[in-house]
């Protein structure tokens, strides 16, 4: 009985060893991408990327950045600049903030600006969310309270600037998002503050 046992147990054996493997390669993750930044610009020639988290990577991850304050003369001058990003499970998310906005000689102010986005899997499809916060926020001298987002104001000297400015996009099993707080533009200026990208492909 013990010789014919043996050769039963030897073929389980090896079975089980055969399809471990497969069982494994068949298990397949969402891939994630993410960056956050609390201020980017480039005004003539000058160009800055503060708390820049940088790319997340495919496979997710945590990744964060910040600086106590900033302070370049006639550009801007922030405190508290912080920016996060992180991808696993059914999400992707990244969060920027940072306090005490002077942007362009006073010509933007702020108490406050944060942003946040967010992209998730949910049986397979994508969904995303994202939005903005602007407190005590004044654009040349007139106090703004922003709730839709996009809100265009026109200023003197072709400067443009977009509150809570959110574009996004989703089909198939992938969706993306960014949401910048602010962004003004002009001749030669591109300023983008508080700024949050996620997206997601769903396995």
């Amino acid at each position: 009985m013990e010789i014919r046992k043996n050769p039963i147990m030897a073929i389980c054996l090896t079975a089980i060893l055969t399809l471990a493997p497969l069982t494994s390669f068949a298990q397949v993750t969402n891939t994630f991408s993410g960056e956050a930044a609390a201020l980017r610009a480039n005004v003539l020639g000058i160009s800055l990327a503060l708390s820049d988290t940088g790319p997340l990577p495919a496979n997710g991850g945590d990744v964060s950045r910040s600086l106590a304050s900033v302070n370049v003369a006639g550009l801007a001058s922030a405190d508290a600049l912080r920016s996060s990003t992180s991808g696993g499970g059914a999400t992707s998310q990244s969060q920027s903030s940072l306090a005490n906005v002077n942007l362009l000689h006073h010509l933007i102010t702020a108490d406050l600006v944060r942003s946040n986005s967010s992209a998730t899997c949910s049986g397979g499809q994508p969904s995303v969310t994202g939005n903005a916060e602007l407190v005590g926020l004044t654009v040349a001298g007139q106090r703004i309270v922003v709730s839709n987002p996009n809100l265009a104001i026109s200023l003197p000297g072709g400067i443009s600037v977009i509150l809570n400015e959110q574009t996004s996009s989703s089909g198939g099993n992938a969706g993306s998002t960014t949401v910048n707080a602010l962004h003004i533009t002009g001749p030669s200026i591109d300023i983008v503050v508080a700024s949050a990208h996620s997206d997601i492909t769903c396995s």
